[in-house]
């Protein structure tokens, strides 16, 4: 099928059935399409690497976390495709004396290029995250902006070439 010899009303409705067939697939699961996407190819790049955990996705609704390992390890996947993370809920605001308790092991950052291709997955774990979580105050809730020091104090798990 040549996409660009459809019209407004069929190309929209072609969108429509690729929606519904990737929910089918199980391959989203909300309406959150660029969240859902990160966290099927998250998954998948790590199920399908030789010598990296297994994961299952977490329940729907679950909090703080969107993928466990076998090993009971939780991640946190957070897609973009920009240079800034979605907002972290469930921990301290800024300026709080509490510590945050550790609600996961890992961050998975899922960067997306302008036209929703993958180009890499960044995992930091629990204490990188600490070190480079920053205030949204609009959101009031911690984000992560992606930055040369984030990257060099962090594993690529995958780049694109």
């Amino acid at each position: 099928m040549d996409l660009k010899n459809l019209n407004n009303t069929e190309l929209i409705n072609t969108y429509s059935e690729i929606i519904s067939l990737l929910k089918e697939r199980n391959v989203i699961r909300t309406k959150n399409l660029i969240g859902d996407l990160g966290e099927y190819l998250a998954i998948e790049h790590f199920n399908n690497t030789k010598g990296m955990s297994n994961l299952q996705a977490a329940p729907a609704g679950t909090q703080n976390i969107d993928a466990i390992s076998r090993n009971g390890e939780r991640y946190s996947i957070k897609s973009t495709t920009g240079n800034l993370t979605g907002v972290f809920y469930g921990l301290q605001p800024k300026n709080s004396e509490i510590v945050n308790a550790q609600k996961f092991e890992y961050v998975l950052i899922v960067k997306f290029g302008h036209s929703y291709e993958l180009e890499k997955i960044i995992q930091l774990d629990w204490n990188t995250f600490i070190k480079y979580k920053r205030w949204h105050s609009t959101m009031s809730a911690w984000n992560i902006s992606i930055t040369r020091e984030l990257i060099n104090d962090s594993t690529i798990i995958f780049q694109k070439e």
